[in-house]
């Protein structure tokens, strides 16, 4: 866990994360990277510059029932509030559009506009260090592009930031410590889970490091060069 808090102050530090008088919506979907962001960002508060205070925002889908009570149970323990809303995104999705490889980008809507409405300014996910260069690797194969998503996010329309404060945390610590603490993981009822695209480019950046062992930090260093590349620029500060 030492790992983790690590990772995420030194993300906060090189991207201003969390400010003073921050209300951030916990995007928790019941997998192992949000449960663990959840747990990682109380404590975090304990040790923090900044005052913030914590919202755990769960969104159903809508295709099974969705077993919420042992995150609730972890929201207790963490003394975090917990906000749980119903939606029928999935059926959305697979019934009726009937996509084969869904984006979240209706789901990622939906937790947005829910943490505006309870009241945060922020919204962080669980993204970690392998998600960032598995998106690396999709936007350059799929779509032609070098790009992947930033560490913080402001969204003009909706007056709200994205925060990603797991990017430097490999993806073995989060396996490890979510086992480790035995967080209350649900099972995804998402069809397409572990049959998409990204989980191609995971099997392709795992085969890579077979071959390159330390890929994984040579592709984040090229994320942090700042002078040549550009794609996680950090705030100048004064």
């Amino acid at each position: 866990m030492k790992k983790v808090l690590g990772c995420i102050r030194k993300a906060c530090e090189d991207f201003d994360l969390i400010e003073e008088g921050d209300r951030i919506g916990v995007g928790v979907s019941g997998g192992k990277d949000s449960l663990l962001l959840l747990y990682a960002l109380a404590l975090y508060r304990k040790f923090s510059k900044a005052h913030f205070s914590l919202v755990g925002l769960t969104l159903t889908m809508g295709l099974s029932p969705m077993d919420t009570s042992g995150i609730r149970a972890l929201c207790d323990h963490l003394e975090v509030e917990y906000i749980v809303r119903e939606t029928q995104i999935g059926k959305v999705i697979f019934e009726e559009r009937r996509e084969k490889n869904p984006c979240s980008k209706m789901r990622r809507g939906a937790l947005n506009e829910l943490a505006k409405e309870v009241g945060c300014n922020k919204v962080a996910l669980g993204h970690h260090r392998d998600d960032a260069l598995e998106t690396l690797l999709l936007c350059l194969l799929h779509e032609g592009r070098i790009h992947t998503f930033h560490p913080k996010s402001y969204l003009s329309r909706m007056d709200l930031t994205v925060i990603r404060p797991m990017v430097y945390v490999p993806e073995k610590h989060v396996i490890h410590v979510a086992r480790e603490l035995n967080l209350p993981v649900v099972a995804s009822s998402c069809p397409a889970n572990g049959n998409t695209q990204r989980e191609e480019m995971k099997a392709l950046l795992d085969r890579l490091c077979k071959t390159y062992p330390n890929a994984r930090e040579l592709m984040l260093s090229a994320l942090q060069n700042e002078d040549q590349y550009g794609l996680w620029n950090r705030p100048h500060k004064p």
